[in-house]
């Protein structure tokens, strides 16, 4: 779960425990609000705002809202709706919510999705298999991911209701993707649902939905998206042939509650009014599917020819538009992503298709400061997944990808492990970017016996890590080695360096051995200072480093941290250069300081460049990466590290198991450490590893470089 904002007093913090515990996706008995005895107390009146007219499902639910209210607070707390924008339209409605200044409101998630980018979830094209596997998450845990989001712009997330799931309509049924070659299809202003109709060959139209119909009429689009409350109240169907029931997309609205008002409730009020919207959540549902019947009698009716998708034609839909749930997943949030990925796997199991499934799992984080890094990963491994897949798969057998965020906290990671081998169908795990993590994994790992690879993480002994049967191997940098490489750039062009580390197992190595190193060279850092992570102000210690006259700053840092530091260092009016650890490079550090960048000499370790690599391998996966997610792979692009070098990992990996024969995960350790020579993305591995030695990079694979203007990764000579 996201962290929630120390700003909010005590009292909200306890309503929002006592939530999380009520929430359907704990397995706890729901405790319901009783009714709470009568007041002389001024009654409470609490203003609701929502955008649909008082004829629909959304407001009948509102109305039902505000009696369940009173009956329940004895007449104690007064809930007056406003239906059909009357306090304002929606992004107008959702400020006043976060001002104070309205109390309750309901909004369509797509209206939601400009302040909270995820909320675009529920726009997904045939991402959820079935009716109720929308419900199933949005009430589970990645629904509370999203609703969690809101305590962003000051509004607490309490469930989602709904204007029912989109259909197609036109003028010729829209039955395959094919279908829909060549025609111009109305849309609303929305990058997703625009790709969409662009997968299957149609021209996305943005049209204003006022105007939809007569734009229909004057044949300017031939076709349409929406619930069939739209559908027919706006009168589509009267200027359409064809009703297609595709149920391809959901038109959800959020449930929430501003901040500023929750906290200032008594508390019994505050889990009352939480309580009741949940419970309203299956009735509300309810009413929109039996009033879509009565719509489609209507449809019908006036002469409309109306058509279902079969699961066949449906399945050729998801085809065609799974690229768009990679595409997004940025922007939706990687740990909401995966985690609907994991649940739809353990609901449906393998794809009836393949006989059986080889599955690789990924623990990392996806949610957190290291999210960058983590999605980098991921995407490394279903690229490689897609391309051994394209070839039939190994010992033909299909790939299969299921990710885990363990969001930077070893218990959540040690667990993860757990679930992976647990699961009997997991041939490898794949690690993220956090050492701390997979040092406390190590024990687990080995008892498991599980081959776990790691495309990112450096301290040392999490491959040099004590066990002579070994299972973690590494296609990445190692501290024992990076630190010197490190260091030696350093003092090759500064005298006096000062060395500012994290207070973790990756941060107090690098400056046990970095000063270590120095002292053998007859050199000490003038300053060398721990920092707690999540350490907020830095000036106190820049301070030091400067009153101890550095010339240079040595810095292993994460990207949060590590952004701060230097806008604290720009703030000194003292521009040190900074010789950074990659660590900077898991986030979102130059977006942050691209600014600042320019009047700051800061160099970083590497060990991947496109334009060191320039190879035919590089430019295919440049290629197929751009075809996947729509946008390129440079050294412009975040954590481009990550993504090869867990690509590399991965087919290392197919390699081991198809020289075992088995996914048996002492044979495919074995063949790990037994592989032929490869022609991988980041090097030639020749081979990869041996008994002896489970790190596939060594010195000869690092360099130094500097970010370019545009954020691009350019290597500098040492």
């Amino acid at each position: 779960m996201k962290t929630v904002s120390l700003l909010f007093g005590f009292v909200l913090l306890l309503v929002y425990l006592t939530w999380i515990v009520l929430s359907p996706t704990e397995k706890s008995p729901k405790v319901p609000v009783e009714q709470l005895p009568a007041s002389t107390e001024k009654v409470i009146t609490l203003r609701f705002g929502h955008n649909t007219q008082i004829d629909s499902a959304l407001h009948q639910a509102a109305l039902r809202f505000a009696s369940e209210v009173e009956r329940k607070s004895n007449g104690r707390v007064d809930v007056k709706i406003f239906p059909a924008q009357e306090l304002g339209d929606d992004h107008q409605m959702v400020e006043m919510a976060r001002n104070g200044e309205l109390d309750i409101l309901l909004t369509p998630t797509a209206k939601m999705s400009v302040a909270i980018p995820s909320m675009q979830y529920a726009d997904l094209p045939f991402f959820f298999p079935s009716r109720e596997d929308v419900y199933a998450m949005l009430d589970g845990e990645p629904g509370q991911m999203l609703l969690d989001d809101l305590h962003e712009i000051g509004l607490i997330g309490v469930t989602f209701w709904e204007n029912g799931f989109k259909h197609f309509t036109g003028n010729k049924p829209y039955l395959t993707p094919d279908d829909f070659k060549g025609e111009k299809i109305r849309v609303m202003k929305s990058r997703i649902i625009m790709e969409q109709f662009k997968s299957f060959g149609a021209k996305p139209v943005p049209i204003d939905f006022y105007t939809t119909r007569q734009a229909l009429a004057d044949k300017v689009v031939d076709g349409e998206e929406n619930p069939l409350v739209a559908i027919v109240s706006m009168g589509f169907h009267e200027v359409q042939s064809d009703l297609t029931l595709s149920e391809h997309a959901y038109l959800g609205y959020v449930f929430s509650i501003s901040e500023k008002v929750l906290k200032k409730l008594p508390h019994e009020i505050q889990l009352m009014l939480i309580e009741t919207a949940k419970e309203i959540t299956p009735w509300e549902r309810e009413e929109t599917r039996k009033r879509e019947e009565k719509l489609i009698e209507i449809v019908k009716n006036s002469g409309v020819s109306i058509h279902k998708l079969s699961e066949e034609d449906r399945q050729k839909f998801a085809e065609k538009t799974a690229p768009i749930v990679r595409m997004f997943e940025e922007v939706i949030g990687s740990d909401i992503i995966s985690k609907t990925e994991e649940l739809l796997l353990k609901k449906y199991g393998p794809d009836p298709k393949a006989q059986e499934q080889i599955i690789i799992g990924i623990d990392a984080d996806l949610s957190m400061d290291g999210k960058a890094a983590g999605l980098a990963i991921k995407r490394g491994v279903e690229m490689a997944v897609d391309t051994i897949n394209a070839k039939g798969g190994i010992l033909g057998k299909k790939l299969v990808v299921l990710a885990k965020d363990h969001r930077t906290i070893s218990s959540i990671g040690v667990q993860n492990v757990k679930e992976f081998i647990e699961r009997g169908d997991v041939a490898a795990i794949i690690g993220g970017l956090h050492s701390t993590v997979i040092q406390d994994e190590i024990e687990t790992i080995q008892k498991g016996k599980m081959p776990y690879l790691i495309p990112w993480a450096a301290v040392a002994e999490t491959i040099e890590n004590g066990y002579k049967d070994n299972y973690l191997f590494r296609a990445s940098a190692n501290d024992r080695l990076a630190s010197t490489f490190i260091v030696d750039y350093a003092v090759e062009h500064h005298k006096k360096p000062a060395i500012i580390v994290e207070n973790s197992i990756w941060g107090r190595r690098n400056l046990q051995k970095m000063n270590a190193y120095l002292g053998n060279k007859g050199i000490n850092s003038v300053a060398s200072i721990v920092y707690n992570r999540g350490q907020k102000s830095f000036q106190k210690e820049l301070g030091q480093i400067i009153k101890a006259d550095a010339d240079s700053l040595i810095m292993v840092a994460n990207s949060k941290e590590g952004s701060l530091i230097v806008q604290a260092l720009f703030k000194q009016n003292r521009a040190l250069p900074i010789i950074s650890h990659w660590g900077i490079l898991g986030g979102t550090f130059f977006e942050e300081n691209k600014e600042i960048l320019q009047n700051i000499d800061l160099t970083f370790f590497q060990t991947f460049s496109f334009s060191k690599n320039n190879i035919p391998h590089c430019k295919e996966l440049q290629k197929k990466y751009f075809m996947t997610f729509g946008e390129k792979l440079t050294d412009r692009s975040k954590a481009s590290a990550g993504i090869t070098q867990a690509y590399d990992l991965v087919h290392l990996l197919a390699l081991a198991i198809e020289k075992a024969g088995s996914t048996d995960h002492t044979k495919v350790k074995e063949a790990l450490e037994n592989l032929p020579p490869y022609d991988g993305i980041v090097k030639q591995y020749a081979p990869a590893f041996s008994a002896d030695n489970h790190d596939a990079l060594s010195e000869k694979d690092y360099f130094m470089a500097r970010f370019g203007p545009d954020g691009t990764v350019i290597p500098v000579t040492k």
